[in-house]
């Protein structure tokens, strides 16, 4: 059976309860004060089997401005809008501001219904027709069909529900193998059976004993029960008003504006990009930081909305915002939102989320309004390209696309398939299906062979890096996996070699002919110096080498262990530092401590040295400072 989501739009007493209850039988006001007043309060729900087997539930909305924001609610899941207007009183506030928010919702099929019509003349009648026309003028119900009806005698409800058969057959099926989205409207607690959620399924469907999760809260649970239009099922679909009962749920843990869904699917988030437009009608401008009323599903929050290319912005038109919410929502892009006033409660406008995960943005910058542009018009295919790009070498997971791209899981996970097919993406880790942009493999590719190549000229005498110093020379947020899938291709394609643990380019060789007895040269030459070591300039200028090269043996040397680097540019022999290690060690247990002018006394060499050789003393531990003073460190031999 086909479900459709009907709901009703107009100003406070056009009868649009009596309307439902003509067609229906059922009287939606279900609260002792809307019987008590005469008005409805909060959303009223019921279904209507059509002659073409279609079931129509349907929304009865509260009309009073006070209650606007339950309006919000129950529009933002319909296919169909009743604009119900009673012939007796015409155009109203509340029908001109109801019919805002379904066009800022882009709902997109419904009817215009004259109610009422036994209290007027036909003359009256047909200037109400006239009036009703001319307001919808340019919006999607300026073709739409005109109803005229009487719930009291029962004047045009057939041609009411033949019309209703008809839009509805037109309207297209919400997609079951979505993601999981039931916006709650409702929370009560039922004897015997305790917290049951209701609201119109948006997407996907909910089963009897699945485990659910309650966002922005995470609160997870069983499904115990399900009903749909209060028939128990084993199953709920996409546009069904759904009950759930839940267990292991604390029923005040739960309110309006949650989001029913299933876990590790979705995540709430409190910061979201939007193109946001106002109404022609918004009476001044939005300022840049501007605070107000964001709606959006069943959830109503507070927003601060930062525009991104401008310092305000005019009725009538539109712009890109980062939105910096008081309260997490649960958004998926593409979704239709509401703004009202946060003071002078009135409806401003309203727009559509284009990231509901985004980074912070700088202002008036191309770059981001050519991304958000991507992200408004572009196709489901190039919104996963760009996130997947956008994500860099520390890749995205198939979770975070949920979040991002509005599409069924099946859907990513085809299109994921597709990219890496054709080679524009790389799959890191399969199980969890974690891909990254072709472009930045082949960048950290390059890279390695780089670093490899910068590390060959700078000490040719080195056999190569270890896969750890590698790694540190590459983007820190590289997954261990992608770097093992870069090693691995990098060998197969003959461009490096893995030798004794050692990376190395398959063209390198390992300068070990030393045809001038360099190595050796050096490190005769730094033990001969002593505390007071000749430089790499010093030994190049002395036989008339390149200073380059010693420096690179130098750095060998350390590396091997021969040689000490106290600091940039200044290396010790090792049996220089060992020798005055021990020497200084029995002058402090001699002596308790030793200032910085005794220890250049101590060891009879230039500030020059004196400086680093006590510095390094103490990143060793074996020397802590106190004041101007030296002691020997506690656990220090």
């Amino acid at each position: 059976m086909k479900h459709v989501i009907l709901g009703t739009a107009g100003h406070i007493d056009h009868g649009k309860t009596s309307l439902v209850r003509a067609l229906t039988g059922v009287d939606t006001d279900r609260l002792k004060e809307e019987k008590e007043r005469g008005i409805t309060i909060e959303l009223g729900f019921t279904f209507l089997d059509l002659p073409s087997g279609i079931r129509l539930g349907i929304v009865d909305v509260p009309g009073h401005e006070k209650f606007v924001k339950h309006m919000v609610a129950g529009a933002w899941g319909i296919d169909l809008v009743a604009l119900v207007i009673a012939a007796d009183e015409g155009v109203m506030p509340q029908t001109r501001e109801h019919l805002d928010i379904c066009s800022l919702l882009k709902v997109r099929s419904g009817l215009i219904v004259l109610s009422k019509i036994d209290l007027v003349d036909q003359e009256l009648l047909e200037l109400v027709k006239e009036e009703v026309l001319e307001v919808v003028k340019g919006t999607f119900l300026e073709a739409a069909p005109l109803v005229a009806v009487s719930s009291t005698t029962g004047e045009g409800l057939r041609e009411l529900v033949s019309v209703l058969d008809g839009l509805s057959q037109a309207v297209e099926e919400r997609p079951s193998d979505g993601v999981l989205r039931l916006p709650i409207d409702r929370v009560f607690v039922m004897k015997g059976f305790g917290t049951v959620v209701t609201g119109t399924l948006i997407s996907g469907a909910i089963s009897v004993g699945e485990t659910v999760e309650i966002l922005p809260g995470g609160w997870q649970g069983k499904v115990r029960n399900l009903q749909v239009y209060n028939t128990p099922v084993e199953r709920a679909f996409a546009g069904q008003r759904t009950a759930v009962n839940l267990q292991a749920v604390e029923t005040s843990r739960v309110e309006r504006g949650n989001v029913l869904v299933h876990p590790e699917t979705l995540t709430a988030s409190q910061v979201v990009d939007v193109f946001l437009e106002l109404l022609p009608t918004t009476p001044r401008p939005i300022k840049h930081r501007t605070e107000l009323r964001f709606h959006i599903g069943t959830n109503l929050t507070t927003a601060t909305i930062l525009l991104l290319d401008r310092e305000e912005l005019e009725p009538g038109q539109g712009a890109f915002a980062q939105l910096r919410l008081d309260r997490p929502i649960v958004a998926l892009p593409r979704d239709r939102f509401v703004i009202r006033g946060s003071s002078a409660i009135q409806t401003l406008g309203g727009g559509v989320v284009v990231d509901s995960h985004p980074t912070k943005h700088k202002r008036n910058q191309p770059s981001v309004l050519r991304y958000l542009t991507l992200l408004r018009d572009g196709t489901l295919e190039a919104m996963l390209g760009h996130h997947v790009f956008r994500a860099g070498v520390g890749g995205i997971h198939f979770r975070e696309l949920l979040d991002r791209i509005p599409m069924a899981p099946e859907g990513i996970k085809r299109l994921l398939e597709t990219f890496s097919e054709k080679g524009d993406l790389v799959v890191v880790d399969p199980e969890r299906l974690k891909v990254v942009d072709a472009r930045h493999y082949q960048a950290l590719m390059e890279t390695a062979i780089r670093e490899l190549r910068d590390f060959h000229q700078r000490f040719p005498v080195r056999s190569g890096l270890s896969k750890e110093e590698l790694r540190t020379k590459l983007p820190p947020e590289l997954d261990v996996k992608l770097f093992q899938m870069l090693l691995t291709e990098l060998i197969q394609r003959e461009k490096v070699v893995l030798e004794k643990e050692k990376l190395r380019l398959s063209e390198h060789r390992v300068a070990s002919g030393d045809e001038k007895g360099l190595i050796k040269r050096v490190e005769e030459a730094l033990l001969r110096g002593g505390l007071q070591p000749p430089s790499s300039r010093e030994l190049a200028e002395q036989w008339s080498e390149d200073e380059e090269t010693i420096r690179a043996l130098m750095e060998h040397l350390a590396h091997e262990g021969v040689l000490v680097k106290v600091k940039s540019g200044m290396y010790f022999h090792r049996a220089s530092i060992e020798g005055l290690k021990e020497r200084l060690v029995a002058y402090l247990q001699e002596h308790r401590e030793i200032t910085t002018a005794q220890f250049k006394e101590f060891i009879g060499v230039s500030r020059k040295f004196t400086i680093p050789l006590i510095e390094y003393l103490d990143q060793i531990k074996l020397t802590l400072r106190l004041g101007e003073k030296r002691v020997l460190r506690s656990g220090s031999p």
